[in-house]
């Protein structure tokens, strides 16, 4: 019988086994490139829109309770002024509470949207986005929590006799007070989750990245104003007009963005390609 067994000489190894060879740099690049192809949701325009949606409604019922609501509201200083307004606006105060809840109830699934759309970028960020945002709806909630107590102050479901009508309207201010102020640390945050949203909108190549630039500058803005509010009031009155246009900006071309066109998908597709020839 013929040996067939290879010859070694019990150092090198065996004549008739073919080295392996190298991979190709650019096989390994299209390898990571169809991994994180992998990573990115199979519908972006889909989820884009549905985040744009919701990010819709957020505005709808968040503006109608804390931009035409509270002011018609919130008297600051005036006891009695900020109770009438409780027991003339009653039911619309009922609403702007439901308005509320419900709008910091959808901001939380807005960020879970755009986590689920751009977790491929970078997952720390996509994370932290939706844990800032959900402190912020946490927060918010509260707040609501506030103006309903001064409400029942106000209209006299809640038996303060002792404390006569003076009395009353000022616990029901001091109520709409913490609502006043829980708002401004609520700020805080709705600043925070546009940092990160801005560097993922930068570097996904979904979205123009003057957008990602302004959600930044957006968020930053929040934070001084509010900074501003509680150290210097008098500067903080005088720039809060100025501190809000960057964040209104950034925030309604982001939600102009995610229902008109979605995500431009076209760029990262021609990295993908590239990367992969």
């Amino acid at each position: 019988m013929i040996d067939s067994k290879p010859k070694t000489n019990g150092h090198a190894p065996p004549s008739s086994q073919t080295p392996v060879p190298a991979i190709p740099v650019n096989l390994t690049t299209a390898a990571a490139a169809v991994g994180a192809q992998r990573e990115i949701p199979s519908s972006p325009k889909r989820l884009a829109r549905v985040a744009g949606v919701l990010y819709l409604l957020v505005g709808i019922f968040g503006g109608f309770a804390q931009g035409f609501l509270y002011p018609k509201i919130y008297v600051a200083g005036d006891a009695a002024k900020t109770a009438g307004n409780l027991i003339t606006n009653s039911g619309l105060v009922r609403i702007g509470v439901v308005a509320d809840l419900f709008q910091a109830t959808v901001w939380v699934f807005v960020a879970l949207t755009l986590y689920r759309l751009l977790r491929h970028v970078n997952k720390s960020a996509a994370s932290a986005m939706v844990v800032l945002a959900s402190i912020g709806a946490g927060i918010t909630m509260l707040n609501a929590v506030f103006e309903f107590e001064g409400l029942r102050v106000a209209t006299g479901a809640v038996n303060l006799a002792g404390f006569g009508a003076a009395g009353s309207n000022a616990l029901a201010l001091l109520f709409v007070d913490a609502q006043h102020y829980g708002l401004l640390i609520a700020s805080i945050f709705f600043g925070l989750w546009l940092v990160p949203l801005g560097y993922l909108a930068y570097k996904s190549g979904w979205f123009p990245k003057a957008l990602g630039v302004v959600l930044i500058v957006g968020g930053a803005c929040y934070l001084v104003d509010v900074l501003a509010a509680f150290l210097v009031p008098d500067i903080g009155k005088a720039i809060h007009g100025y501190d809000t246009v960057p964040s209104i900006i950034a925030e309604v071309w982001t939600l102009g963005y995610l229902l008109v066109i979605g995500v431009n998908t076209k760029k990262s597709d021609e990295r993908i390609v590239a990367a992969s020839s």
